[in-house]
């Protein structure tokens, strides 16, 4: 049966890239070609494009500690990085894996079909002098590439002086990557003009933002307060988000905290941080997925507009007149696009800058509406993203384990130093005594005012003494459960003070776990196998 399937239908795929690869080519490609979708949004696809390995972009104006920042994540200097308080990185550094150190300029680089950034020649020799390969072993570069970019500037001079158009880089960029990083100084939190452009053509891929507000050692709680608020009221500016887009707070390089007051601030910030870059890897296919989907819808739209333009205009006389008049009234074309084919609104291009762009077109050439080419496309998106969706699964499901691993993030797993060692429930991980022993005096006195018979409480009488915490019900049955090691349904002094011990734990902050550690067990239940199959009783909170 499953071969006979096979035969009859192609679009079955060994892998997800290679389903997207043929997906694009197949059925999405012939749209974008006749409605000439790459001279007006993006550049045509590549291999290298599905192949990839996922890819960081940080961005940010000049000495907000882009570079230091890539030095931290590695730790490991990088051809062509230079560092300083000044604007040092004046180009695009791909940082990316390689057996040996080197440079490969930008010229070079967008005619290597095994790189992901051929397309890129269409922004001519004033971006391809700034822009690089920078390739060295590293552990870090094994899982991830990451994009440096060169340190924003405010006011209309800088942006002249670039020579190319330095927005649609990044927004070109910002279509290929998995995760775009802004950064903030702490100590300099204005916007330029240029930054907020370059924010607003980052709009579509807000999904794929995350702030940092970095050097936040260098300043006292309060004001972290005061900047940090700051940072939140210009951003809802600038992203028109009903969510709040996530900032991570912290000082991300190897140096002395200045003032280290934020101490454990900074380090669980860090840690989710870290957690969210180790995760790309794992979500890599399902984000070139989720793009190719906004793609395919973008194009839908496009052709709608080019065809209906196409469609207004006379066949001899009066064109450039219409053309003048089309462009003008393109808002009017999109609403009747909109109703005509229950589009969303968001779904539709910028207009002023298709506009724009529709200026230097020559109508007569546009393509008239094909049902067919847009036929395949819808069925793409309602049956073979499917299909591809289930293979995502089923690859992340194969490889678990995967995620970025050396440099930086070694340091933050393991060991004493790693996040919450020590903290919480794994308090008393290291020591010979029972943790627990310390405060069990003082719990003892109200274990005996509960009336033990054989030396143990019954469900009923614990639960009003633990009820008096205040942690909801669900809580505090976890609580139980962990702490009626021999599951008997009743907690002797030990698992008394126990139960009282994680309460403590949750009432400070700290997540439960979610099986007893080793070192929490009461010394005389050390010797019981308490990973019981079945339970003898127990309470109801």
């Amino acid at each position: 049966m499953f071969r006979k399937t096979l035969k009859k239908d192609p679009e079955l795929f060994q892998n997800v890239s290679e389903g997207l690869r043929r997906l694009y080519r197949t059925k999405l490609f012939p749209l974008e070609d006749t409605y000439r979708f790459h001279d007006f949004h993006s550049p045509a696809l590549e291999d290298a494009d599905f192949d990839n390995k996922p890819m960081v972009l940080l961005v940010g104006q000049y000495s907000t500690g882009k570079t230091t920042f890539i030095r931290h994540l590695m730790e490991q200097d990088f051809p062509g990085m230079r560092i300083g308080p000044e604007p040092t990185t004046d180009s695009f550094i791909a940082v990316m894996h390689g057996e040996q150190d080197g440079v490969i300029p930008g010229n070079a680089l967008v005619v290597d079909p095994k790189k992901p950034f051929r397309k890129l020649n269409a922004f001519g020799n004033a971006f391809l002098n700034r822009f690089m390969c920078a390739q060295l072993p590293n552990p870090v570069l094994e899982s991830i590439s990451i994009i440096d970019t060169p340190g924003i500037l405010s006011g209309e001079k800088q942006r002249i002086s670039r020579g190319y158009d330095f927005a649609a880089v990044l927004e070109w960029f910002a279509e290929r990557v998995d995760r775009i990083i802004l950064l903030f100084d702490a100590h300099k939190l204005d916007i330029s003009d240029e930054f907020s452009e370059v924010i607003r053509a980052l709009k579509n891929h807000e999904d794929k933002m995350r702030v940092v507000l970095n050097k936040a050692d260098q300043i006292s709680t309060q004001q972290l307060m005061r900047v940090y608020g700051a940072l939140m009221w210009s951003l809802g500016k600038i992203i028109n988000t009903p969510e709040v887009v996530r900032v991570y707070i912290g000082s991300f390089w190897a140096q002395p905290l200045l003032v280290p007051d934020n101490r454990k601030l900074f380090e669980a910030e860090e840690q989710d941080l870290f957690l969210d870059i180790q995760s790309l890897p794992r979500n890599a296919a399902l984000r070139k997925l989720n793009d190719l989907i906004k793609r395919a819808r973008l194009a839908k739209v496009h052709a709608y507009i080019i065809s209906s333009l196409k469609k207004e205009m006379p066949s001899v006389f009066g064109k450039d007149s219409k053309k003048k008049e089309l462009i003008n009234n393109l808002g009017e074309i999109y609403q009747r696009i909109e109703k005509e084919h229950q589009i969303s609104p968001g779904d539709f291009p910028n207009i002023s800058k298709m506009q724009e762009i529709l200026n230097g077109q020559d109508f007569s050439k546009f393509a008239s509406l094909k049902p067919k080419l847009l036929e395949q496309v819808e069925d793409m998106l309602a049956h073979d993203i499917a299909r591809l969706m289930a293979l995502v699964r089923q690859e992340e499901a194969a490889m678990p384990s995967q995620s970025v691993h050396g440099g930086a993030f070694e340091g933050a797993m393991s060991g004493p130093f790693g996040h919450g060692y020590g903290e919480g429930a794994s308090e008393g991980i290291d020591e010979l005594e029972w943790v627990v022993g310390r405060d069990k005096p003082s719990y003892d006195e109200i274990f005996y005012t509960l009336g033990p018979i054989n030396g143990k409480v019954s469900g009923a009488a614990a639960k009003k003494e633990m009820l008096k915490s205040k942690l909801p019900n669900t809580v505090l049955g976890k609580i139980w459960k962990l702490a009626d090691v021999d599951r008997d349904g009743y907690l002797d002094d030990e698992e008394f003070a126990l139960a009282n011990h994680l309460i403590k734990v949750k009432l400070e902050g700290h997540e439960l776990p979610a099986e007893l550690p080793n070192h929490l067990v009461p010394p005389s239940k050390r010797d019981l196998d308490h990973c019981f199959i079945g339970e003898k009783g127990g309470v109801e909170m």
